[in-house]
């Protein structure tokens, strides 16, 4: 009797197991479709220039407003975002010349479909890359942000791909992680350049490109932020959430982190990022908030 449950016991493990290796070989071969679909990696030419002024605009925008250091180092040597065995690993890749870097590998064509599009060369989705933001950059900007990376100082450092662990593999083969860029970046016409001054058009194209719809919604009004668990719901930034603030309570905010009652924002605003915008580029933010209509919190 007990030889017999004994060999049913091993049985049932059997087939257990013969059910899991099936199960691990669908999700692999689903999400290694994912990955290796394709896409449109055309993009339209761009003039890169390599005057002070050019390298110095790219360099603001890449620092304070559109947050390139955030995953690719404050040096632009690479960074690891994320590491988890289970989930996998985010990394921003070393950019510049040095040793481990695409810098001196990456032509002005690589660069653009990489930031406009989320295309790698051979066509695959990047992961994670906020392309779906930097669209929006106008012709010029994105040229001298491309300026500012390519005279970016070598630094030799070798900075793992990201990749995903088996539960991540799960999650985006059930269309539950989506973070494959090319597929949800929209293909916009950029405009050539855009006027730097202190009109609420300005305001709205900062807010563009700095990611800002991303969180608070495209109505500006709030809610439910995609990411990881534990996330506070973003704040409703129309005339009907923050309606009692004055240009110097939206200055705070950005500058320190602060709201007008002295309470710290939480830090996955990225206000160490945007204290460095210009005074002009802020109230161009602020005229732009004022002229959206007010909407209730969560309203998109």
């Amino acid at each position: 009797m007990t030889r017999t449950l004994l060999q049913w016991t091993g049985r049932l493990l059997a087939a257990v197991l013969v059910l899991v290796l099936i199960a691990a070989g669908v999700v692999y071969a689903a999400s290694e479709r994912k990955l290796r679909q394709t896409y449109d990696a055309a993009v339209d030419s761009l003039h890169v220039p390599n005057d002070a002024a050019s390298v110095a605009r790219g360099e603001h925008l890449a620092r304070n407003v559109i947050n390139c250091t955030l995953c690719h180092g404050e040096d632009l040597g690479g960074a690891v975002y994320s590491s988890d065995p289970a989930i996998g690993t985010v990394a921003g890749p070393n950019l510049t010349r040095g040793k481990g870097g695409i810098g001196a590998d990456y032509r002005d064509m690589d660069f653009v479909r990489a930031i406009r599009r989320g295309v790698r060369r051979d066509g695959r989705s990047l992961i994670v890359m906020p392309s779906e933001v930097f669209t929006h950059l106008s012709q010029e900007d994105l040229g001298a942000v491309i300026a500012f990376l390519k005279q970016a100082a070598p630094v030799d450092r070798a900075v793992p791909k990201s990749g995903f662990g088996p539960v991540g593999r799960a999650l985006l083969a059930a269309g539950k992680m989506n973070i494959l860029v090319a597929g949800k970046t929209p293909h916009i016409t950029p405009p050539a350049s855009v006027a730097v001054d202190t009109t609420a058009a300005y305001g709205k194209y900062i807010a563009d490109i700095a990611g800002c719809h991303g969180c608070h919604g495209y109505g500006l009004s709030g809610g439910r932020v995609a990411g990881p668990p534990g996330l506070p719901p973003a704040s409703n930034l129309t005339p009907a959430g923050i309606g009692s603030w004055t240009e110097v309570d939206l200055t705070r905010a950005l500058r320190e982190g602060k709201r007008p009652d002295g309470s710290q924002l939480n830090e996955f605003m990225p206000w160490k990022v945007f204290r460095g915008m210009t005074d002009a580029e802020v109230h161009a933010i602020w005229l732009y908030l004022r002229s959206v209509p007010g909407k209730p919190f969560g309203n998109k």
